[in-house]
C-alpha cells in the first residue's frame, strides 16, 4: 500500500499541533488545536491561510494550447487573453455532459495556462486530458504539482496581509478572477483573486517550492490563521460551492449528475462559436435549455435535467448529513449531498457598515439534489437518523456583495403568531412584485408606448448604457 504524500508544509502543520488525516492521497491537516469553528470564524472575520498544495496543477503551453483547452474544457479559454481578468471557473466534461472534474484555469503569462484540479481526481484528470491531447499539434502539458506550491489566503484582512509582503501596487485588481505576478524573495509569486470560501476578499497563491515555507511563515507572522480541511469544507458549504464526489459525480442510484444540475456551472460553461464542438457540447446544450425552462417554471420535459442542487436551511433540530433523504408533502424529492452545522458571526450595525460583534452562533445547513420542480421557500422534511426534521429551500446561505465581509443569510423557524402577522405583508409585497413584473412585460413586449416620457429602453440601448464610458446613451 502506498503511503500518503506530504506537502512541503507538513512539518509546519505538525509543529502547530494539527490533526492530520489522509485526503486525496495526501496527509493533510483536518484542524488545528483551536478547532474548525474558530478557523471558520477567523476566515470570515479576519484571514485564514490554507495549505492546498495537495490539489493538482497542470501547465499547458504551446501554439495549440488554446485550441486544446477549448476542446477539453467547458469555458471559453480565449476569454483569458485580456487583462485584468486572467482566471475562470471551468469543468472537465465527458461526452455525456457529466463532470470528470471541476477546475480553475489561470493565465498569468502569455502563452501559458495553469489548470488546478481536485486532489482525488488528479491522476484521472491527467489521463483523461492526455487522451484528447494527441489530436492537437504544438501542445505541451506538464504536471507541476510537486514543484509549484499553492496556498489560499482568504478573508477580509487578506489583502492587507498580502500587501505588506509584496506591496499594494503588485496585487491584482480588486475584482473576482483578476490575476497578477509579483516577486517574493526574488522568486515569482502568482496571485489569483480566487478562492473556495465565498469570501469577497481573498487570493490563491502559487510559488516555487524553494520559497514556499518562507511564504507560509510570512503570512502566519502577519496574522493569517492556519486552517484545515474541516474549515475549508464548512466555508465552501456555507457559500454553496460544489465538491466533486458530492455535488458532482454519481447519485446514490449510480446515475451521473448532469453538469447543469449545479447552478454555479452557468458561469463555467460557454457555448461561444470560438469553442467549436467541444467534449459534451450537445448534451450540455440540452441541459442548458432545460435549465432555462426550469427558471420559467416549465417542468414539462424533465429528462435532461431532472434534479437541481439547492441550498436547504434546516429549521428543525438536528444536522442533515450526506445521503439523508428529503421529502416534500410526504413524497421523496431527493437527498442531501453535503450537510453540517456551521458557525456564523452576529453583526453589529446594518449594511456596509456592519461588523462582526464578537458573538457567534451555529446553524444547520445543507446542499440537496432535489427534483427540479421544488422551488425556493418551499418547506421540506429531511430524514435525520429516522426522524423527519423541518427545512426550507433557500436561494443561498451566504452573500458577499458588500466587501470586506461575507454575511450569513440565516433562516430561523417562525412562531405561528409571527407567521400569521407577517402573512398579509408578504402577500402585499408579492403582489407588488407581480404587478411590477406584469407592467414591465406589457411595456417591453405587448405594446408600442407612444408617450415619450414613459418609453422604456430597448435591450440594445440598455447594453450601450452599460458599455459607453462617455454616457452618450444615458438618456
Amino acid at each position: 500500500m502506498d503511503h500518503p504524500k506530504r506537502t512541503i508544509f507538513y512539518e509546519r502543520h505538525q509543529g502547530l499541533g494539527a490533526k492530520l488525516v489522509e485526503f486525496g492521497g495526501w496527509d493533510m491537516p483536518l484542524q488545528y488545536p483551536s478547532g474548525t469553528i474558530q478557523e471558520h470564524l477567523a476566515t470570515r472575520g479576519s484571514a485564514g491561510v490554507f495549505d492546498v498544495s495537495h490539489m493538482g496543477r497542470f501547465v499547458i503551453r504551446g501554439q495549440g494550447a488554446v485550441e486544446f483547452l477549448q476542446h477539453a474544457l467547458t469555458n471559453n479559454a480565449a476569454a483569458l487573453d485580456g487583462r485584468p481578468v486572467g482566471a475562470q471557473y471551468t469543468l472537465i466534461p465527458n461526452a455525456g455532459g457529466g463532470a470528470v472534474d471541476d477546475a480553475y484555469l489561470y493565465r498569468f503569462i502569455p502563452g501559458e495556462y495553469l489548470l488546478v484540479v481536485n486532489a482525488a481526481n488528479r491522476l484521472k484528470d491527467w489521463e483523461h486530458l492526455n487522451s484528447h491531447l494527441g489530436a492537437f499539434d504544438g501542445v505541451e502539458m506538464v504536471d507541476r504539482t510537486e514543484e509549484l506550491l499553492m496556498l489560499a489566503l482568504q478573508g477580509p484582512a487578506s489583502r492587507q496581509i498580502l500587501s505588506e509582503i509584496v506591496g499594494e501596487d503588485r496585487l491584482p485588481e480588486p475584482i473576482r478572477n483578476a490575476v497578477a505576478v509579483a516577486e517574493f524573495g526574488k522568486t515569482r509569486l502568482l496571485i489569483g483573486r480566487t478562492g473556495y470560501t465565498g469570501e469577497p476578499v481573498g487570493s490563491e497563491l502559487f510559488v516555487e517550492r524553494d520559497r514556499a515555507l518562507e511564504l507560509w511563515d510570512a503570512l502566519v507572522d502577519r496574522g493569517a490563521v492556519p486552517c484545515g480541511l474541516g474549515a475549508r469544507d464548512t466555508l465552501r458549504l456555507e457559500a454553496g460551492l460544489p465538491l466533486y464526489g458530492h455535488e458532482f459525480g454519481t447519485d446514490p442510484d449510480g446515475t451521473e449528475i448532469p453538469i447543469f444540475a449545479v447552478p454555479l456551472t452557468r458561469f463555467g460553461v460557454s457555448f461561444s462559436p470560438l469553442k467549436g464542438a467541444f467534449v459534451g457540447r450537445a448534451p450540455l446544450e440540452r441541459q442548458f435549455a432545460a435549465a432555462g425552462r426550469i427558471m420559467n417554471r416549465d417542468f414539462s420535459a424533465p429528462s435532461d435535467l431532472p434534479r437541481i442542487v439547492r441550498p436547504v436551511a434546516v429549521t428543525g433540530r438536528g444536522i442533515a448529513r450526506e445521503g439523508a433523504k428529503v421529502f416534500k408533502g410526504g413524497r421523496p424529492v431527493g437527498y442531501v449531498t453535503s450537510g453540517t452545522a456551521v458557525p456564523y458571526w452576529i453583526f453589529d450595525g446594518e449594511g456596509e457598515r456592519a461588523r462582526p460583534a464578537g458573538e457567534h452562533r451555529t446553524r444547520s445547513i445543507c446542499l440537496a439534489y432535489l427534483d427540479a420542480d421544488v422551488l425556493d421557500e418551499e418547506p421540506v422534511t429531511i430524514d435525520i437518523r429516522g426522524k423527519l426534521t423541518e427545512g426550507i429551500v433557500v436561494p443561498f446561505h451566504l452573500r458577499s456583495e458588500a466587501p470586506p465581509y461575507a454575511r450569513p443569510i440565516v433562516v430561523l423557524p417562525e412562531a405561528p403568531e409571527e407567521a400569521a402577522a407577517a402573512a398579509p405583508v408578504r402577500a402585499a409585497v408579492r403582489r407588488l412584485l407581480e404587478r411590477a413584473a406584469e407592467n414591465t412585460e406589457w411595456r417591453q413586449r405587448e405594446c408600442v408606448n407612444l408617450i415619450p416620457s414613459e418609453m422604456t429602453a430597448s435591450p440594445m440601448v440598455r447594453l450601450l448604457q452599460i458599455m459607453d464610458p462617455a454616457f452618450r446613451y444615458a438618456e
